[in-house]
């Protein structure tokens, strides 16, 4: 007992005139060398030896809160995954930043309010179905406005152009892709809804554009290029622009652009091998029906509610129908 009181008592004696010592030395450095001196032996601590404060000094990662860097590979993971089901306010804060990153581009396609209602349509498709399913629709966004740019101007001479320089509203977008929601969001309520297979209303959303896609290209190159316009019920020659006309060349497009749709679907492994024919014939077979029903119905006497974008829903449910029918029969 004395001999260990006696060791502490020396230790103490030891201890205090060490820390005297390095006080000592320490004074006789000037207060800016000893801080430079300090900082390079600890790079996450900066003492300032003349306020007695310490200065927080972090690092670009430590700088963000621990919280948050646990969270991002969660949030990468759930926005970008293969089956949808992301969730909705995350699906918006994506694509409200995606938009208005993209607003200069987006805003020569659509108009003010057109631009409001794709938010609202992509935000559904990015919740639902997946980065896969916004792309394969932000596709059909930019190819149809592009076929839509050919030859405007002569087109617009004979006045068979698209209103507001093609630019799309809020009645082109939902009438585009209105039934393709509907499939997005029936393939996202379970393994099988209504008896129909999930993996069959993906089939029938990309159908949907792609027959979107078919009509417009059949539509627009039919007018730049057709050299001889038909009406498809009676065959009677027609001018080009006539509702129900169909030509040889618009027919040609008609089939490029279904294809173009359904290849992509594939290509990002949104649909397989196999559904590919199946959604380019569900797409064609639904333009020259869209033809029947233009020439049949749209325009005439009490049917006034039947406006080209009506025409075009019915349109693309056609397509997504016959697709998903063959998907049963098929696949």
């Amino acid at each position: 007992m004395i001999f260990l009181a006696s060791c502490g008592g020396s230790s103490g004696f030891i201890g205090i005139g060490l820390k005297a010592k390095f006080q000592e030395r320490v004074a006789s450095y000037p207060p800016q060398s000893a801080s430079r001196k300090i900082s390079r032996q600890t790079s996450f601590v900066e003492v300032d030896l003349r306020s007695n404060k310490n200065a927080i000094q972090k690092t670009s990662l430590h700088a963000i809160p621990a919280s948050l860097r646990a969270s991002v590979p969660a949030l990468a993971q759930s926005l970008f995954s293969y089956g949808g089901n992301v969730p909705l306010a995350q699906a918006f804060a994506l694509n409200v930043f995606l938009f208005v990153g993209l607003r200069k581009k987006l805003l020569k396609m659509l108009t003010t309010e057109g631009f409001f209602h794709a938010l609202a349509l992509a935000t559904g498709l990015w919740a639902t179905l997946g980065w896969r399913g916004w792309i394969t629709c932000v596709l059909y966004l930019f190819l149809g406005s592009a076929v839509t740019k050919v030859k405007f101007e002569e087109k617009e001479k004979l006045g068979i152009a698209e209103g507001r320089g093609g630019r799309r509203g809020p009645e082109n977008v939902w009438g585009s892709a209105a039934t393709g929601l509907m499939c997005a969001i029936c393939s996202a309520r379970g393994p099988k809804f209504l008896g129909i297979p999930s993996h069959l209303y993906i089939l029938g959303y990309v159908a949907s554009l792609a027959t979107k896609l078919s009509d417009t290209f059949a539509s627009e190159i039919g007018k730049a290029y057709g050299k001889t316009t038909f009406l498809i019920t009676t065959f009677e020659r027609v001018a080009p622009g006539t509702e129900g006309a169909v030509s040889l060349e618009g027919t040609a497009a008609s089939a490029v652009g279904g294809a173009l749709i359904s290849l992509f679907g594939y290509a990002i492994g949104f649909i397989p091998l196999k559904a590919i024919p199946l959604s380019i014939v569900a797409a064609f077979v639904a333009t020259n029906i869209e033809s029947v029903l233009g020439a049949t119905l749209q325009g005439k006497k009490n049917l006034e509610w039947i406006t080209n974008e009506v025409v075009n829903f019915i349109n693309t449910l056609i397509g997504a129908a016959i697709a998903i029918f063959c998907g049963m029969l098929f696949l």
